[in-house]
């Protein structure tokens, strides 16, 4: 079992002797049968996000140059593409193969490694394809929703997806493990930093946990129904406000306390 999987299933098992946190009133969502369990994941993660994740990606963001931080992501995105690649062919799309190809041997030749990206300058289009998707494509239901421990949400076929994208992932084959976990970190860091501006629609939000979760599905469900994002963050940043527009209150709720202004 990769390395990737084996700490996430550990914590899991941990969150299940734990005990799991209680539903709110209303009615259930029928694509989260396990929704006892996940909201217990979910504040689990949420309390390492807040204590851990969130300081150390602002701590990034500012002492980290803009480009710098530009060229890790490149970097990050370049070193995932044959991921991409090998999902282009499972899909049938083979002109996005070629295209990716080229986008992946031009920006590790003269992009240094993926730090610059000269291939989206010239109109070669960034692509987003994973083994979740492919399952999607090929007809396999997306099963119930599933929270993830330190990962956050994701389905059971998207579970399995993540699962199998570790094998076409070239830092799986890294022998060092410094090496393999710091770049591992790193991506970690780089990720949740250039989400940290959607914090606050997550933070205002009546129910985080159901609007993260909405917004999940959207996501996952355009990838597979909806065709191809050209810019995946502009879509998820849309997909946020969205959401927090459509979510509502139960009925006869009370309105959530507000927090108290800053010192």
């Amino acid at each position: 079992m990769p390395s990737t999987i084996r700490l996430p299933l550990l914590s899991l098992g941990l969150l299940l002797l734990l005990g799991c946190a209680a539903l709110p009133p209303g009615k259930r969502d029928p694509r989260d049968p396990w929704e006892r369990m996940n909201r217990a994941t979910y504040r689990f993660n949420d309390k390492f996000d807040r204590a851990i994740a969130q300081p150390v990606a602002r701590g990034y963001r500012k002492v980290t140059p803009h480009f710098v931080q530009r060229g890790v992501t490149n970097f990050f995105d370049n070193l995932e593409y044959p991921t991409v690649m090998v999902n282009d062919l499972l899909q049938g799309q083979f002109r996005p193969f070629l295209s990716d190809t080229g986008r992946l041997l031009l920006n590790t030749t003269i992009g240094i490694g993926g730090l610059m990206d000269p291939a989206t300058a010239i109109g070669l289009e960034k692509n987003d394809r994973d083994f979740g998707q492919t399952l999607g494509k090929w007809g396999v239901r997306s099963g119930p929703y599933f929270v993830i421990p330190f990962h956050g949400p994701s389905d059971v076929r998207d579970t399995v997806g993540k699962a199998v994208d570790t094998y076409t992932d070239p830092r799986q084959y890294l022998h060092n493990v410094y090496w393999r976990y710091g770049l591992l970190l790193l991506r970690k860091v780089d990720t949740r930093a250039r989400f940290l501006d959607a914090q606050g629609a997550l933070d205002s939000a009546y129910d985080p946990y159901a609007f993260l979760r909405n917004v999940y599905l959207q996501h996952r469900d355009f990838k597979v129904n909806g065709g191809q994002s050209a810019n995946e963050e502009q879509l998820e940043q849309k997909l946020l406000e969205e959401s927090g527009e459509d979510q509502q209150m139960p009925e006869g709720a009370s309105p959530p306390p507000q927090a108290p202004p800053p010192h």
